[in-house]
């Protein structure tokens, strides 16, 4: 495809830019060592819900509370890995689980916590067992008040998953699958996923993905009526081991993590302003010990924060050990742009 011949030429002029602004980061929250924090959702009150995927777990982090550091707790253990976390109401949770690189079952998870408190049980229920071709699911998002789209990175597609309005089922068909979203079996890192992470932009009805195997940040248009693909997905940026990332729609940019490459990467939402091809990383270039393995981001909810304050997880390099080879602890930051 033209697309990756001329992508090529992009991953071998990219330069570090040494004049891009640098974020402040904070760490919020340490877990143990050698925990791939994988994803993550805040809520109304600034506490996280994380999802801890090589334990299979769930973690709540309290809100951060001033320069002081918070205690996460881990609220929940599921039968398999733990991924995506989309909140579809105010409260209400699904959460995908995987068994990604062994037998490939998925499923899908809601979770209430409408009238939860930490120290009570959780009790999420299965709602959907994803079909036998699903291989590898990950990143998630809301794309209309009861449609989720969900990336399988082994499977090299999107799902589309459809929420019961009132008490009916809960059904998942394929989306979109194109040659972008593969991973490699062969590439250096086997594991390696294709299409990660997703983000949905509804003033432009674009969503945006990120595929880390063929280090592409690419984006589909989104018809408004019927939700589907409306269009062949397009080269937005390449050049970086992307993982997650999250989106201010204001400055038509994301912020995007790349998990192996310890950094966080501002890149312009448009095609046409990533003409430069530098790499402009807003965090850890240089390496820095509190930035190892970033995987996700999301924004603050509290005011003014949207756009300005995200929270970041790292894995400490559990995925991937930094130059000495010495696994830090796993973090949730507070990232201010």
């Amino acid at each position: 495809m033209i697309l990756f011949k001329r992508l090529g030429t992009h991953i071998d002029t990219i330069m570090p830019s040494e004049n891009t602004p640098q974020a402040k980061l904070t760490t919020v929250a340490c877990f143990p060592k050698k925990y791939f924090l994988e994803n993550l959702a805040i809520r109304s009150d600034n506490s996280v819900l994380v999802s801890a995927m090589n334990h299979n777990e769930l973690w709540y982090v309290p809100p951060l509370n001033g320069d002081v550091l918070v205690d996460p707790s881990c609220i929940h253990t599921f039968g398999e890995p733990t991924l995506g976390i989309v909140e579809v109401e105010p409260d209400i949770f699904y959460i995908s689980t995987c068994n990604l690189y062994t037998s490939h079952e998925a499923y899908l998870h809601r979770m209430d916590l409408r009238d939860w408190a930490p120290g009570k049980p959780v009790n999420p229920e299965v709602v959907l067992k994803f079909p036998d071709i699903a291989r590898g699911l990950n990143g998630s998002c809301l794309i209309a008040p009861k449609i989720m789209l969900v990336a399988d990175s082994f499977a090299g597609l999107i799902w589309r998953v459809d929420l019961p309005l009132d008490g009916g089922k809960t059904t998942a068909r394929v989306w979109l699958k194109h040659d972008s979203m593969d991973y490699d079996p062969n590439g250096p890192m086997p594991t390696q996923p294709g299409v990660n992470g997703l983000k949905y932009v509804s003033k432009t009805n674009y969503l945006y993905y990120t595929s880390t195997a063929k280090e592409l940040f690419m984006r589909v248009l989104i018809d408004p009526d019927t939700h589907d693909p409306a269009g062949e997905p397009q080269f937005v940026a390449g050049g970086r081991m992307a993982d997650d990332f999250c989106i201010d729609e204001n400055a038509g940019v994301a912020y995007i993590t790349t998990h192996r490459q310890n950094t966080i990467d501002r890149v312009p939402l448009e095609p046409s302003e990533n003409t430069d091809f530098g790499r402009h990383s807003v965090a850890g270039d240089p390496f820095t010990d509190q930035l190892i393995g970033p995987s996700s981001g999301a924004w603050g909810r509290g005011p003014g924060e949207d756009g300005r304050v995200a929270y970041f997880l790292s894995d400490g390099g559990t995925k991937s050990p930094p130059p000495d080879g010495v696994v830090r602890q796993a973090k949730l930051l507070w990232v201010e742009f």
